[in-house]
């Protein structure tokens, strides 16, 4: 067994040989890694930006990272440099360069200054070695690597969630930012403006919101990054665009509204048109009730006759106003006007509808009664039955009584069902059964 020392068992040529190309890839790794780092572009958006909360707190722990890993690579440099030459000077190694070897590639060769500069806001390593109070730090070169990748990921993973952020975000931002200004220029000409209408105070407060958002993801982009949940890969994670999301949806809400403004202006004086046509006939139907409510009292007694009311003055106010608005193209207070107006002016026409045939009820009686008092008169002639002295005296009470004014119904339908009594008498069959919806035969009577 060879000897030792320290550092342990004394390697050989070949265990040399090996260690130094494994340290020399790792070398180059770690090389071409740290300058890729140096020239990425998040790192250098970073150097330059004015940052603050949780990105000025990592970013300055970072920096003192990139710091501390080139002070190691260069420590680590040197110690491989310093053995390549020892290894140069010989085709065979002595002893005396093998034990040499041995202690620079296996024990703690590398010793590293531990200024308050180069260790203060920089992660602790596992150990805990290094610190402010650390006069100077001694590492193998395995530990070094080790501690150089650890730098390196967590230096990396800082630097792509920022720049991810960044390239995800602020163009984001500023393409909603435009369609906001376009949507608020279009709202201004439909007279949805802060104030006057929710859509306007809506657009005001995602103005507001956009700007506060761009200056705090430019400032602090780490503000806004989501991890990936069981993740170790630097930059695994993606950008959070809760609050982006939920402005992008308010202003699509937003230009819905003004769609339907747009809408309204297109198509205002069509539905104004036609507001006026159901309110006129409206008021044209009331005022037949009216007339038919006199010549119903004037010709039926012992009835009662609902009133009608006048035409709705209210309505014709809140169509005045909505010409108005039409006229000085306040297009956004127009819209909710013409809703409710469309809606009130139907209710409006099938109110006067139904007082109409409230009011008319009685002559809609009177007339069914003297339908089927014809009727019945034309089955008795055609049964020659118009002769029969009873029949003659029944039908002529409740024609009296039908064809007179006022005319009492009680007693003229009374009259009428008994003349239908004496038909279906001399007829031998049963009368109609008056007001429950007899067919046209039924009510000419039997024998039809």
């Amino acid at each position: 067994m060879a000897d030792t020392d320290p550092a342990g068992p004394v390697m050989d040529r070949d265990e040399v040989d090996r260690a130094l190309a494994r340290l020399g890839a790792e070398h180059e790794a770690i090389e071409t890694s740290l300058l890729a780092l140096q020239d990425h572009a998040g790192r250098r958006l970073l150097e330059g930006a004015e940052l603050t909360g949780v990105t000025a707190e990592r970013w300055t722990s970072t920096e003192a990272a990139i710091t501390l890993l080139w002070t190691y690579f260069d420590a680590y440099t040197d110690v491989l440099r310093t053995a390549r030459e020892i290894r140069a000077r010989r085709r065979w190694s002595s002893r005396e360069d093998l034990v040499e070897l041995t202690e620079l590639l296996r024990g703690e060769p590398v010793t590293v200054a531990g200024s308050a500069a180069a260790t203060a806001n920089a992660p602790a390593p596992p150990g805990g070695q290094a610190g402010p109070g650390v006069l100077s730090e001694r590492w193998s070169l395995s530990a070094l690597v080790d501690r150089m990748n650890e730098l390196y990921a967590s230096s990396l993973d800082m630097v792509v969630a920022a720049d991810a952020v960044w390239s995800a975000l602020p163009a984001r931002i500023d393409l909603l930012s435009a369609e906001l200004r376009r949507t608020s220029r279009l709202a201004h000409s439909v007279g949805v403006r802060p104030g006057e209408h929710p859509a306007g105070d809506d657009l005001e407060r995602i103005t507001r919101t956009l700007k506060k958002l761009r200056e705090r993801v430019v400032s602090d982009p780490l503000a806004f990054w989501r991890p990936a949940e069981g993740s170790s890969a630097p930059g695994g994670g993606k950008p959070d665009t809760t609050v982006y999301d939920r402005e992008a949806r308010a202003l699509e809400d937003v230009r819905r509204e003004i769609d339907a403004v747009l809408a309204v202006r297109q198509d205002a004086e069509k539905r104004i048109v036609r507001l006026r046509d159901v309110l006129s006939r409206a008021d044209r139907t009331l005022a037949e009730a009216r007339t038919a409510r006199g010549e119903v009292l004037a010709k039926i007694a012992a009835t009662e006759v609902p009133v009608v009311s006048g035409p709705p003055t209210a309505l014709q106010e809140q169509l005045s106003t909505a010409a108005e608005y039409r006229r000085h193209a306040q297009w956004h207070r127009l819209s909710p006007l013409l809703e409710s107006l469309e809606q009130k002016a139907e209710d409006e026409l099938l109110r006067a509808r139904e007082s109409l045939t409230a009011v008319t009820a009685p002559l809609a009686v009177r007339a069914e009664l003297r339908g089927r008092l014809d009727a019945y008169k034309a089955k008795v002639t055609r049964h020659g039955l118009a002769e029969d002295p009873l029949l003659v005296e029944r039908y002529e009470k409740a024609r009296r009584m039908l064809w007179s004014a006022p005319c009492d119904l009680r007693a003229a339908e009374q009259a009428v069902l008994r003349y239908q009594q004496a038909v279906a008498e001399l007829l031998g069959a049963a009368p109609g059964v008056p007001g429950q919806g007899a067919g046209p035969d039924e009510r000419r009577g039997p024998g039809a």
